[in-house]
């Protein structure tokens, strides 16, 4: 049985300032397609900085802004784009990495 994945909270390494608060945790959404209008799946799979600056307001919450996402902590930034990534992954790819990292820590061990 697979559980599919629809929000993941990411814990910001560098906090993003709006006024005399700070934003510390993002929740992400899994994207509907009609919020991947204009982009290409292939630059957001890239963590292609302008293709995740469009959709990052569409399905983050507290909303981030385009402009907060493009002074973003380069490192938050990654760890962003990979929970997206994450997203538009189909579920049988990622059982199947999943095996193989699985089987791969077995044979380390």
């Amino acid at each position: 049985m697979t559980v599919t994945i629809t929000h993941k909270e990411v814990t910001l390494d560098q906090p993003i300032a709006r006024g005399k608060e700070s934003v510390t945790k993002v929740t992400l959404r899994k994207p509907k397609a009609g919020e991947l209008r204009g982009l290409s799946l292939s630059d957001l799979l890239n963590l292609d900085v302008n293709a995740i600056s469009t959709l990052l307001p569409r399905i983050s919450t507290p909303m981030i802004t385009k402009d907060e996402v493009l002074t973003m902590d380069p490192a938050d930034l990654v760890q962003i784009g990979g929970e997206i990534s994450n997203f538009l992954v189909p579920k049988k790819l990622q059982m199947d990495s999943q095996s193989e990292s699985d089987s791969q820590a077995s044979l380390s061990a």
